[in-house]
């Protein structure tokens, strides 16, 4: 097991963001149109789950398809010149002299510079070692800069690098390439409209966020501590009313109805009113009725008193008319992984996401409980939003790989239709197409300060479970409390941050 790091709110990118990579502008002549690329979407794409069992993928060990393999593109070779050679003969054929003559310009000082030499050296060392993180950047460092030779021999010979069944920086790199590919090709927004077309059946996907669900403790601390903030909020209270902006399965309810119904005193009344859209109607394999039957039938076992209020309509849509908002409840808002998918002043006049917040302070909740993704994608430009992505999953992704085996085919489709849509999304999209748009807590902060909101303490009973829980997971799993805020981490890096407001 990894050693553990104390957790540092700092991005970690091992100074990938500082390297300088050649571009097709620099190379010495122009090579051959490469082979055309595979699109996601299309057969054998690694997000079409018919492609992709584990015996039937590139990986680094079964990498002898690339030109590279058999050169003597190796850490051995000193030669640049014979590194060059090898990489001309494997884009042009063995019977070209484009490197001789670069090597002419090398030595009479014209045309070419020792820095572009020796950022070409570093990539050919990048490509012979398989640094797959590396290699990512410097291809997205082309796409950024338009250089579409560049980028698309960088994505060949990635595919030889990759694999949905390898280690963790292989896994995450076969979704990111997809991503790369459709940006490059400028057309992430409807390459990402047609995989959420070709969506699993719905009890497939269900199963699949279900074992996300079990095996990595993200979203059950997000629940667990928004649910402990709202029961310390209504402990004295006798009407509750939860309105819950993206309830999904309606799960988080389940332990809350659990504490409310052993509450001394008996429970008091409970209404929810459920926000959701059609994408959630689609892994539940039906409407918003399904969720108040099940959370009807277990507070009647729990013999609670219950209402379920559904508005089937994006968090977008919702206006005061919708959320039925009664005299004499006490009000809690729950935003859990939700407010991140709302477009806000760089995307839309409307601004969505500090409308949603005005709204919100309007109807004067007693507590608002927020969960969100610690990581900042939201305006970043594409590179800086590349590294971000590459940082947060690779994390993710090394997370996984503690529980289930690379080979075990339940973890390839949860990485597949849990996570790897999120990254191409990241990618490939940009606009009111990138749905996936984090903020940092300081951000957030900012947003629920201006809508004149300020902190609601979250209880020492509420760290205490969370640790508890953690105790079933791997050890490499970090919980920090920080200015009020709970944040869960892999190893040296934030995942998720978790708070709760009330009104000024």
């Amino acid at each position: 097991m990894p050693q553990c790091q104390p957790l540092n709110p700092q991005l970690c990118y091992s100074n990938l963001s500082n390297e300088s990579y050649p571009t097709s502008k620099n190379f010495p002549g122009q090579y051959s149109t490469l082979e055309s690329s595979t699109f996601i979407g299309s057969p054998g794409s690694l997000l079409d789950s018919s492609s992709f069992p584990p015996d039937q993928h590139c990986s680094p060990d079964n990498a002898n398809n690339s030109p590279l393999s058999n050169s003597c593109v190796t850490d051995d070779c000193g030669d640049l010149k014979c590194k060059l050679r090898e990489l001309e003969s494997a884009m042009l054929g063995p019977d070209t002299d484009v490197i001789d003559g670069y090597c002419n310009m090398l030595e009479t000082g014209s045309d070419v510079s020792p820095l572009e030499m020796d950022s070409w050296g570093k990539v050919i060392e990048m490509i012979a070692r398989k640094d797959v993180k590396r290699v990512l950047v410097a291809c997205a460092t082309a796409v950024a800069e338009e250089d579409q030779l560049f980028a698309q021999w960088l994505m060949d010979e990635l595919r030889q690098m990759v694999s949905v069944s390898g280690d963790p920086i292989q896994r995450l790199g076969a979704y990111m390439l997809e991503g790369l590919v459709a940006k490059q090709a400028a057309s992430g927004s409807s390459i990402y409209k047609a995989l959420k077309s070709k969506e699993p059946a719905s009890a497939e996907l269900l199963s699949y966020m279900h074992i996300l669900f079990e095996v990595c403790p993200y979203i059950k601390f997000g629940y667990m501590s928004a649910n402990g903030a709202i029961a310390e909020a209504m402990k004295n209270e006798r009407r509750v009313h939860i309105i819950d902006f993206q309830i999904g399965q309606g799960s988080q309810w389940v332990t809350l109805l659990q504490a409310f119904a052993a509450r001394p005193g008996g429970a008091p009344h409970i209404r929810i009113t459920g926000i959701d859209d059609s994408y959630s109607a689609y892994a539940r394999g039906g409407g918003l009725n399904i969720v108040g039957q099940r959370l009807s039938r277990l507070a009647k076992a729990f013999k609670i008193p219950f209402e379920f209020h559904a508005v089937d309509i994006s968090g977008c849509l919702v206006q005061l008319k919708d959320l039925g908002v009664r005299r004499g409840e006490a009000l809690a808002i729950n935003f859990a992984f939700m407010l991140h998918h709302m477009p806000d002043e760089s995307v839309s006049t409307e601004n969505h996401r500090d409308r949603l917040l005005r709204l919100v302070k309007s109807l004067n909740p007693k507590v608002v409980t927020l969960v969100e993704q610690e990581c900042n994608t939201n305006t970043a430009a594409f590179l800086p939003r590349f590294l971000e992505t590459l940082d947060y999953y690779m994390a993710m992704f090394e997370s996984m790989d503690v529980t289930l085996p690379r080979v075990h085919k339940d973890r390839i489709n949860v990485e597949q239709h849990c996570l790897a849509r999120d990254v191409v999304n990241l990618i490939a999209c940009e606009g009111a197409e990138r749905v996936e748009r984090h903020e940092l807590l300081g951000k957030w902060r900012s947003r629920f300060t201006m809508a004149g909101f300020k902190p609601y303490p979250l209880s020492a009973l509420v760290n205490r479970t969370i640790k508890t829980l953690l105790k079933n997971y791997c050890d490499s799993y970090r919980l920090e409390e920080r200015d009020g805020v709970l944040y869960l981490g892999w190893m040296n890096r934030y995942l998720v941050a978790s708070c709760a407001w009330q009104c000024c």
